[in-house]
């Protein structure tokens, strides 16, 4: 997959201002960001070129600066070069490549702090929105019986097979943008708000009963928004949890009487 580099310079009074335009750039398709750096699939820009460029102009405090093509080679070897390997509990290692969630940023911090506390044994999860697979390996080494885990971007399914074999764990990792057939006992989305909202069916659908869905990778103000989408679908929310900015929700489906 081919990616260009936007050059966006942001000069934002708060922290939570750059967070909040960073979730809204990322909703139109940029997956990377680094510093001033925002990457984004090379077909995906074509589609959202006009609408990237709009949100910057009506964002006080960002300024395109321009756009280069960023060769699928190089790409690697700059993020690779910049993101080393991440030695996490359980002596779980991620190498991170090119996709999101090697473990330290808070809305991944906040699943693996929880997953550590849970009773995972012979429970089936899925990790939707996989990245790097940090999230399902460590699913799997907890006891977990069955893990799968998917992801839209095809060098995400391949870092993720990859650091699976690297910790020795058995996962299944597929490339796709909806939940796989099956139900689940949890299901893990570390996610956009958007793509949360748009799945929320799926998840309750493809959920067991007394199964739970967590879901991160959102904000305060996203909470309330969530929470009646997930109980239009009969899920109750159990817990919410912060980060910095960052949200964590918790939410379990009810056993039919």
């Amino acid at each position: 997959m081919r990616y260009h580099v936007l050059h966006i310079e942001t000069h934002f009074a708060e922290e939570w201002q750059r967070d909040v335009f960073d979730q809204q750039i990322g909703e139109l398709g940029v997956d990377t960001i680094d510093g001033q750096d925002y990457y984004i699939p090379s077909e995906i820009l074509e589609v959202q070129i006009s609408n990237i460029q709009s949100q910057i102009s009506n964002t006080p405090g960002a300024t395109l600066l321009g756009i280069d093509a960023c060769p699928d080679e190089n790409w690697n070897a700059t993020w690779e070069a910049e993101h080393p390997v991440m030695e996490l509990p359980l002596g779980i290692t991620i190498v991170p490549h090119c996709a999101f969630g090697a473990g330290h940023h808070e809305t991944t911090s906040m699943m693996i702090e929880n997953l550590m506390q849970a009773d995972l044994k012979n429970k089936t999860v899925l990790d939707h929105g996989t990245g790097t697979g940090v999230l399902a390996i460590f699913a799997k080494r907890l006891g977990a019986s069955e893990v799968i885990a998917v992801d839209i971007d095809e060098k995400s399914v391949e870092n993720a097979k990859e650091n699976a074999a690297l910790n020795n764990e058995e996962i299944e990792v597929l490339l796709g943008d909806t939940v796989p057939k099956g139900t689940y006992d949890l299901i893990l989305a570390n996610i956009h708000r958007n793509i949360l909202l748009a799945n929320m069916t799926a998840y309750a659908t493809h959920l067991n009963e007394n199964g739970e869905l967590w879901l991160s990778g959102f904000y305060e103000s996203d909470v309330p928004i969530l929470q009646a989408a997930a109980e239009q679908e009969g899920l109750t929310l159990i817990d919410v949890l912060a980060n910095g900015e960052w949200r964590w929700m918790r939410c379990r489906k009810a056993v039919r009487l």
